[in-house]
């Protein structure tokens, strides 16, 4: 046994816990040890009058205090100026050893000569039943490995002696041995001091033991060890101590000609790690990885040292420690087994056996039915329908900023949602607009889908998740975007509950969170003007993370928004430098008139019963009648009076979110009712409410369904109430499923150009050579005037269309010029102006005939053809199914575009895709992340039954 043992106490004041408290407990402990420590030395690492006082009353040889950020290892090397004796031992505030700890480490010691360190079983603070540390060993790629760590103590590793390394707390180190290896290797930062001074010892000849009967408890709040905590301020020091000590021991430990390369190393592998990190769905590690290789690649001072140290001490090869190591097969098994047992079973989905599958069966047979006509169809026409470009590269081209396909001179952003169509597109390669007539046709399936997983988030019953399938695929407003053609509206219904699905689960999951910020983005494409609903919900989520989960997960709910404010910043500082920020909410897509008239209170108060328009959803057209359906609201209303009893019947806190989502959409409704953000050759067309009231009715069915999931009382009602709202939400919805059958739906067989034949052959292989061909499209207005555009291509597109020229508030000099090319065309047979069209990249001029032409119009119509046949320099190529067509004669010059902001643009296109491949990464799922996911319920806010 040791003749002397000198124990150095460190203490840290104001740290991560009660210091005092722990202090007085560790200082008790140490004075009833039945073998007490000779000499005892306390160094505070700052100033504290409390903890001064404690340790000078505890018969301490000397009390050294150091500056306030002093570590452990910097503590020990200024305590070590004053050992004396055989053994030293390395205790912290929070290290309060067994009675007899210290005997039987000193017996470890003596038992063995070559024995240069014993270390002790290290216990939590308040439950000694648990292990935090016995024994730690390193595996081939010099990850760190806990033998014991976290498990419960039922003297399973009592038996164990030869270990690599350990935990520095409560080691009893030969004094020789400590001066001669100088200590704790300050390079660590805290993280494996007692791993790598094992490692250490061993080159030297020495072993480590185990004291598996030395106990002593520990709260990991103290100056030692790796840094404790629950908060995300502990967890990165953690990770950073953690990969800074890894880096580290990495260049000391290497041969020295591969040192050089593990240094120019440090960051490419903190980028590959980056992305491992994102791929891993643990993004939180970035920061610390970063942190920690930057710091390693500037502490060359503490590597060398390090080097010089075991250069001069090592007697034992390295393959030496080889056995001690992990293998890679024990470490599969050890991680395997630790999720296993972390892992809580959870209850099946149900979605066969609990008749999901049946109502998405039901909802395509329906749609079969009432679509019939559409799958003849090639391309999808009628209302803010368009065709979609013919390749996949043309389609993602509109998504990018440069010249847009329509306007004489339109430079700008593309709208974010030109990417969602060049998507949709891109699912049908060979044939693009084909793409939206499957949609069209599966619409009312997907929805029951969505509405369906969506109700998983709120109800185990899956006679309610049935209800809210079939409430959510014959929704009012997405019956009525069906029937009049606005693919806007379509595409965000059926992307709204999967955002509910995966952004309930945010808080907890990585990948619900990736996945979830990119179905935003997709959301706020399709319909901006809810983005201030949006932010608000946002807003609360964030809120209440962090005041009822103290802020754990409130990372993943702050980073749902970062991918949709990265899509849209060159859209918004567009309008917002071009004096109107409001445009930036207006509709996507062509300009599309609302159907009815949405003044006044009737219209209003429909907004609250899910209707977009006073025709009821097709029920006056369906009845033959004019003038305004209010009684239509009967039809939705069992739905709207359940999502007022929900906080009552159901749970408070997601009854209470569900209903603020219905508010905030009807609101949004009724305020973009009544703004005019878009113009259209028939005048200013107001923002449609209907993409607000699928935000709202997704508020109230899950309210509904929230409410009657707790009303447990008589669950006989249940399905009761549930098959009365199936059946008065199937009775609305007859008109609108039978409007194609009957001829009342805007939808057509979209023709698949909206220029002549001769034009879109000639723009289609000027897409292929990668040149656009222009074409001046006049029309007359019933007034005998004349509205002018500029198609680029082969055809008006829905992904070309863009804000950027319909939101205008003012003529732009290119609006000018057109106008005053427009006006010489129609008014004289003389001039130039044809040659300007030439210059500019305009092929054909294209004189439209409207099919509701009035008396006048097709006088000033006859007129302009008149003007434009006794022109020299215009081809006549004769009348085809879209109007009169002529040819511009001579060199069409290619297009040129003045655009000062490409380089910027490029940069922000790259942050973009940089945001987006994040958002992937993150949203694809692993085994780790799928299994963590199950220890979670699929409900949210189970436990806020108030």
């Amino acid at each position: 046994m040791p003749a002397r043992v000198h124990a150095i106490l460190v203490v840290r004041p104001h740290g991560r816990g009660p210091t005092d408290l722990h202090l007085s407990r560790t200082l008790r402990a140490l004075a009833a040890q039945t073998r007490r420590a000779d000499v005892l030395t306390v160094v505070l690492c700052g100033p504290d009058e409390t903890l001064t006082r404690l340790a000078s009353e505890s018969g301490a040889e000397a009390v050294i205090v150091a500056g306030r950020n002093t570590g452990f290892a910097d503590a020990l090397r200024l305590a070590g100026r004053r050992i004396s004796g055989d053994a030293v031992w390395l205790l912290a505030q929070d290290t309060a050893p067994a009675p007899d700890a210290l005997a039987r480490l000193a017996g470890a010691l003596e038992t063995a000569p070559s024995v240069a360190l014993a270390a002790p079983k290290l216990v939590s603070w308040d439950d000694p039943s648990r292990i935090v540390s016995l024994g730690v060993t390193l595996t081939r790629t010099g990850r760190t490995v806990g033998l014991a760590d976290g498990e419960l103590d039922q003297g399973q590793h009592d038996t164990g002696e030869d270990v690599l390394g350990t935990d520095i707390r409560g080691a009893l180190v030969r004094t020789p041995v400590w001066r001669a290896l100088g200590g704790v290797d300050p390079g660590l930062s805290g993280a494996d001091e007692g791993l790598d001074l094992g490692i250490r010892a061993r080159l030297a000849g020495g072993r480590v033991a185990l004291a598996p009967t030395a106990i002593v408890a520990v709260a990991g709040d103290g100056v030692a060890g790796i840094p404790g905590g629950r908060t995300a301020g502990a967890r990165g020091r953690r990770l950073y101590a953690a990969r800074k000590a890894q880096l580290h021991r990495r260049l000391v430990y290497a041969p020295a000609p591969v040192v050089p390369l593990h240094w120019l190393s440090l960051l490419p592998l903190a980028l590959w790690r980056t992305l491992g990190h994102l791929v891993a769905k643990n993004p939180g590690r970035i920061g610390p990885e970063w942190a920690a290789s930057v710091s390693v690649l500037l502490g060359l001072a503490s590597i060398i040292r390090a080097r010089r140290t075991i250069r001069r001490t090592r007697t034992t090869s390295w393959s030496s420690l080889a056995q001690l190591r992990i293998g890679r097969r024990d470490l599969r098994e050890r991680l395997e087994d630790e999720a296993d047992a972390a892992a809580a079973p959870r209850e099946e989905l149900r979605f066969f056996s609990g008749g999901g599958a049946w109502v998405v069966l039901g909802a395509l047979a329906t749609s079969l039915l009432s679509f019939s006509a559409l799958l003849a169809w090639p391309v999808l026409g009628g209302g803010g329908l368009a065709p979609l470009r013919s390749g996949v590269v043309a389609l993602w081209t509109d998504a990018a900023y440069g010249p847009r396909a329509l306007g004489w001179d339109t430079v700008g952003p593309a709208d974010p949602f030109a990417a969602v169509v060049a998507l949709i597109g891109s699912l049908s390669p060979l044939a693009p607009s084909r793409a939206l007539v499957i949609l069209w046709v599966l619409g009312l399936p997907l929805a029951a889908l969505g509405g369906w997983f969506a109700a998983t988030r709120v109800t185990e019953r899956s006679v309610l998740r049935c209800a809210a399938a079939f409430a959510w695929a014959v929704a009012p407003t997405f019956l009525v975007a069906l029937i009049e053609g606005r693919p806007a509206a379509v595409v965000l219904h059926l992307a709204l509950p999967w955002l509910v699905y995966t952004a309930a689960a945010a808080r907890r999951s990585w990948s619900s969170a990736g996945l979830a910020s990119i179905i935003l983005v997709i959301v706020v494409a399709c319909a901006p003007s809810l983005a201030p609903a949006v932010a608000v919900l946002w807003l609360l989520a964030l809120i209440l993370v962090i005041a009822v989960r103290r802020g754990r997960g409130s990372g993943r709910v702050a980073w749902l928004v970062i991918p949709t404010v990265a899509v849209f910043l060159p859209l918004v500082w567009y309008h917002v430098t071009t004096g109107d920020p409001l445009a930036v909410f207006a509709d996507p897509g062509r300009p599309l008139a609302v159907t009815g008239n949405p003044d006044g209170l009737l219209p209003r108060i429909l907004f609250a019963f899910g209707y977009p328009s006073t025709d009821g959803a097709g029920w006056l057209p369906f009845l033959g009648e004019d003038g305004r359906a209010w009684w239509v609201a009967a039809f939705t209303a069992p739905v709207l009076l359940l999502a007022l009893l929900a906080p009552v019947l159901g749970r408070l806190l997601p009854a209470s979110l569900a209903l603020v989502a219905a508010a905030l959409g009807v609101a949004t409704a009724v305020l973009a009712s009544g703004v005019a953000l878009t113009a259209a050759a028939s005048g200013p067309v107001t923002v449609w409410p209907g993409s607000a009231l699928s935000l709202a009715w997704a508020g109230l069915v899950l309210a509904a369904i929230t409410g009657l999931d707790g009303f447990r009382r008589v669950d006989a009602l249940v399905p009761v109430a549930a098959s009365v709202v199936i059946a008065f939400l199937a009775v609305g919805a007859v008109p609108a499923l039978t409007a194609v059958l009957r001829g009342d739906a805007a939808l057509t067989d979209g023709p698949s150009s909206t220029l002549p034949a001769y034009v879109q052959t000639a723009g289609s292989e000027g897409e292929r050579d990668g040149e656009q061909t222009a074409t001046l499209v006049l029309t007359a207005q019933a007034d005998a005037a004349y509205s002018a555009s500029v198609v680029w291509g082969a055809s008006e597109t829905l992904g070309g269309q863009t804000t950027v020229q319909s939101t205008r508030p003012e003529l732009t000099a290119g609006d000018r010029e057109l106008a005053h090319v427009t006006a010489d065309l129609v008014s004289t047979a003389t001039g130039d102006v044809v040659s300007d069209l030439a210059r500019h990249g305009i092929a054909y001029v294209l004189l439209e005939e409207a099919p509701d032409e009035s008396d006048v119009a097709r006088a000033a119509r006859l007129g302009a053809q008149n003007l434009l046949n006794q022109r020299a320099d215009l081809v006549s190529v004769g009348d085809t199914a879209r109007g009169t067509l002529w040819s511009v004669e001579g060199t069409i010059a290619e297009r040129t575009v003045d655009d000062a902001s490409g380089p910027h643009s490029v940069r922000v296109a790259l942050l973009q895709l940089g945001v987006i491949v994040i958002a992937l990464l993150l949203a694809v799922p692993t085994r780790a992340s799928l299994r963590a996911g199950r220890r979670h319920p699929r409900i949210i806010g189970e436990g806020a039954r108030l």
